[in-house]
């Protein structure tokens, strides 16, 4: 497994007029989404190029090969500032298939959730980059700041913009275990967090405050995925963690236990602050924007508090 560096390597801050490419590593987008959230970006004050238009494959956005160059195009282009991912799905693995080592030189801010963890922990676990667990062009952005299945603008843009200090993210769940910790911000959608045991960018949760959600998932493969990781050894120097809300993932037999509970019974002996339902990736609630591989602080007392400790960019 390859561990950590020392070091975060943090992109530059965009700014108002940054230019922003869109890119699609896993499934095609709506067009009316789509352009939804360029209006939205470009609300925001960003310039956005024009989306590459391929032909779909299946549940792929393009084929693999398109796919790749495009994301390796825009991370070399010298005018991109920063990149969001147009949504999520399934295909953002094969973009691990070519050597990205070789072809990605200076961190830019990459924004995402769902489908793009496997490429989020790919970047922090080989190259060290900070990256964002945040809304996508037509999966946050396209519904606009503060609305329903939208996204929370003032972490986004302090995620992004802020290089002068720390700032705090009100997390807005429920505590299942009281207390306070450091360590370094790490995580993102379940599923794909698990799938990257046994890879050469398999996580590493050494010291971290791990975040974790999803959607679509019974209780009981919840808790299968938390036992997997588990016993692959990942909880045992957390020392924090932060889950989603989980959405669409009632008990399938009434009275049995549900995804809350099952967090509770396995992170609970660990003795270490846990905060239940945070606004944090698939969400109805506006959507927060959390930067990976950056210090922070959990405080898990009542809706619980994550306090950045370092900006996430850099001038």
């Amino acid at each position: 497994m390859i561990k950590t560096q020392k070091k975060a390597r943090k992109p530059k801050a965009l700014r108002k007029g940054s230019k922003l490419a869109i890119f699609a590593p896993a499934s095609p987008a709506e067009r009316l989404d789509l352009f939804a959230g360029i209006a939205e970006l470009n609300r925001l004050g960003f310039e956005v190029a024009p989306p590459f238009e391929y032909d779909p494959e299946g549940y792929f956005a393009a084929s693999e090969e398109e796919r790749i160059d495009e994301f390796v195009a825009a991370a070399q282009d010298p005018f991109v500032e920063g990149m969001i991912a147009s949504r999520g799905g399934y295909g953002s693995n094969y973009l691990l298939e070519t050597d990205l080592h070789a072809q990605l030189h200076s961190p830019k801010s990459i924004v995402g959730f769902s489908d793009l963890t496997t490429l989020q922990i790919y970047l922090w676990q080989t190259e060290n980059w900070v990256t964002f667990h945040g809304p996508m062009v037509s999966a946050g952005f396209n519904h606009g700041a503060g609305q329903v299945q939208g996204y929370d603008e003032e972490s986004f843009l302090n995620a992004v913009f802020n290089t002068d200090s720390g700032y705090s993210i009100q997390l807005e769940g429920e505590s299942l275990s009281a207390g306070e910790a450091e360590g370094n911000l790490v995580g993102g959608c379940l599923t794909l967090l698990q799938s990257t045991l046994g890879t050469p960018w398999e996580l590493d949760t050494t010291s971290a405050i791990l975040m974790l959600e999803d959607r679509g998932m019974r209780p009981y493969q919840v808790d299968r995925a938390l036992m997997h990781l588990k016993q692959a050894g990942k909880f045992r120097d957390l020392r924090g963690v932060v889950l989603g809300e989980f959405p669409d993932g009632q008990p399938s037999v009434d009275g049995s236990p549900t995804i809350r509970d099952a967090c509770d019974r396995i992170f609970g002996p660990l003795g270490i602050p846990v905060i239940w339902g945070a606004p944090v990736g698939h969400t109805k609630r506006p959507m927060l924007t959390l930067p990976l591989g950056v210090r922070a602080r959990l405080n898990s007392n009542g809706e619980g508090r994550l306090d950045i400790l370092e900006p996430a960019v850099v001038e």
